[in-house]
């Protein structure tokens, strides 16, 4: 039984589920971002319980097919970021995303954008401008290297995007005494 779970977006993510399902004796095959595979069909009794020490954790079953999909995407959006920063040459967004979904691209931009008001490549660049600043909070790289290393096509069009997505620039970000951060389940 495969069942879907909202607002996993990291290792920890899983690591929590992990514990959740061990705690409660649940025989889980796989967990991976935004699911579960469990060895048998729970009881609504076990799935009360799971539900209530999932709710405790800010993650939430999914029942309805839309919003697995629209979590598998996010799920999928998130290796694609870590994907183009592993590879000189990554694949193309729409190409990875259906391989990894196996869905239909258009089919998934459209349940995504009815879901979230947002588009597939719009939630890219937020989760890629989170992880500007998180590398910038690093102080190991330049501004250059992180624009390279996320494969900005220039420095420029790094910096546009960033004060498009923050209302500041990246200079007015690192001057801030805050350099607020949003988590990757509140894009």
């Amino acid at each position: 039984m495969k069942v879907g779970i909202s607002n996993m977006v990291c290792p920890r993510c899983i690591e929590a589920v992990e514990g959740i399902v061990k705690e409660m004796g649940l025989p889980a095959n796989h967990v991976e971002l935004g699911s579960i595979e469990l060895a048998k069909k729970l009881t609504e009794d076990e799935l009360t319980e799971l539900q209530k020490k999932l709710n405790t954790r800010g993650f939430d079953l999914i029942f309805d097919r839309e919003t697995e999909i629209v979590n598998l995407t996010k799920a999928t959006l998130i290796k694609y970021l870590e994907h183009i920063e592993r590879e000189n040459s990554p694949e193309n967004l729409s190409v990875f995303v259906s391989k990894y979904t196996h869905y239909n691209y258009s089919h998934l931009s459209k349940v995504f954008s009815d879901h979230t008001g947002k588009t597939i490549e719009s939630y890219l660049i937020e989760l890629k401008i989170e992880r500007v600043k998180e590398l910038l909070g690093f102080k190991k790289y330049t501004l250059s290297e992180i624009a390279w290393k996320l494969k900005y096509s220039s420095v420029q069009y790094l910096s546009n995007q960033f004060k498009k997505i923050t209302g500041k620039t990246v200079t007015e970000y690192l001057n801030d005494q805050k350099k607020e951060r949003k988590t990757i389940d509140t894009i």
